[in-house]
């Protein structure tokens, strides 16, 4: 990239958005020698991948990759990592950028040894957004065990109540600020890598496929979740209906993708994330049957190509080739039967199962929430790289679905070019 003993032009680079395309952008530019402002929404860094079981293609835990992240992030000191925080406003061009950024309020500041006496001291119970709401936890939390920065966090859902006055008192640390009040900041920044991620497609908008009106149908994501360690289950898959353990999951190949009612192109990883959690089940479940309903599979790259072909060899897991139509539950059960038409074979298939995971796409962040700039954008809602024009650049899945190793080496491309935008100015 650049010879680290070689003085950076002037200027700074933002990095807007803290997963793993963010990060792995930010540290390639600052252990180069250039000061990089990171800014993440949430309040913690590590995004999607945070939120996984395993990752390809080692399926290794998320500590794997995220833990020396956030150990090169904290000992580097021209990284500014600003969590909480949303950019309101770009002005300026290339080389030249002011850039509003609204900082929300933790009320916990730097004091915090994670020590969790405010969380024992609540009582008032919000929903777990890390697990998509599939429990409850306390007004004052950390938002998973390695989250970074490692710091609590209290909920705006019980400012101004008795709880915050409770959590403030058991704090032996003065962490707990009530008083703190979101403010904005301008930042003078000569490139922007907005690396924005994406958001799993809203399952209740395909209504055929029954996700909110039926218990025992869950999403990918949520798949992800139950088999986490430090999930709502601690890494147990259990239906939500009755906390059983499933004999029979079907899986729903392309919920909401390839479809022109809702996202028109393919997601990428979808297939294979399928296939992954399969092998969660069947280690889990040894006599479990695996069923999984597809219009076309995807394994890009003999890497992939070769765990399609490991998983096809297991007795127990079944391919239908064919577009779900419809789904129903048994009242007593709570049973799901999926109804497919087996485009191979021609025929209608019935299949009962106690569990199905939707394979629900991917969907760029800024589809939903538009971003305050000067930025061209797909139909779909990616982000358009204009390399002549420079400046700002959309890195990882802001510009395309991708994989967490196809991400890893887009963002150091775009690392590249942010750099570059500085030392032509």
């Amino acid at each position: 990239m650049a010879n680290a003993n070689t003085a950076p032009a002037s200027g700074s680079i933002m990095v807007v958005g803290g997963g793993i395309s963010g990060l792995t952008t930010a540290l390639e530019a600052a252990e180069v020698g250039y000061e990089v402002f990171l800014v993440e929404k949430n309040p913690y860094l590590g995004g999607r991948v945070a939120q996984l079981n395993q990752y390809f293609p080692k399926l290794c835990p998320p500590t794997c990759g995220l833990e020396i992240n956030f150990r090169r992030i904290k000992d580097n000191p021209r990284i500014k990592v600003f969590t909480l925080a949303e950019v309101e406003k770009v002005d300026g061009s290339a080389g030249n950028y002011t850039v509003t950024v609204k900082l929300n309020p933790r009320y916990v500041n730097e004091n915090c040894t994670c020590c969790g006496a405010c969380a024992e001291a609540c009582e008032i119970e919000i929903s777990d957004e890390f697990n998509f709401g599939m429990r409850r936890i306390k007004g004052a939390y950390l938002p998973f065990e390695m989250a970074f920065p490692a710091r609590y966090v209290i909920s705006p859902q019980i400012i101004g109540t008795e709880d915050a006055q409770k959590a403030k008192e058991a704090c032996k640390y003065d962490a707990i600020d009530l008083e703190m009040t979101a403010k904005t900041i301008d930042l003078q920044v000569g490139s922007i890598v907005w690396a924005t991620g994406w958001e799993p497609y809203d399952a209740t908008r395909i209504d055929n496929l029954g996700f909110g009106q039926y218990d025992n149908i869950i999403t990918n994501m949520m798949m992800e979740r139950l088999a986490a360690p430090n999930g709502p289950t601690k890494g147990k898959i259990l239906r939500p209906s009755d906390d059983k353990e499933p004999q029979s999951v079907a899986f729903v190949q392309c919920a909401g993708s390839r479809d022109e009612n809702h996202l028109p192109y393919c997601s990428y990883i979808c297939c294979m994330a399928s296939l992954k959690q399969a092998t969660y089940v069947r280690e889990r479940y040894p006599d479990a049957k695996i069923y999984i309903f597809y219009i076309d599979l995807r394994a890009p790259g003999k890497r992939y190509e070769k765990f399609y072909d490991k998983i096809k060899e297991d007795e127990n897991v079944f391919f239908i080739k064919g577009k779900v139509a419809e789904v129903s539950e048994d009242p007593t059960t709570k049973n799901i039967t999926v109804v497919a038409e087996d485009t191979i074979s021609g025929e209608k298939v019935h299949q009962t199962v106690d569990l199905v995971v939707l394979a629900t796409g991917m969907q760029p962040t800024a589809a939903n929430q538009k971003l305050p700039a000067d930025l061209q954008f797909t139909e779909d809602g990616f982000m358009i790289n204009d390399y002549t024009k420079g400046g700002m650049f959309a890195a990882g899945c802001a510009s395309k679905p991708a994989d967490v190793v196809s991400s890893n080496q887009n963002a150091t491309g775009m690392a590249l070019k942010a750099i570059q935008t500085l030392a032509s100015k």
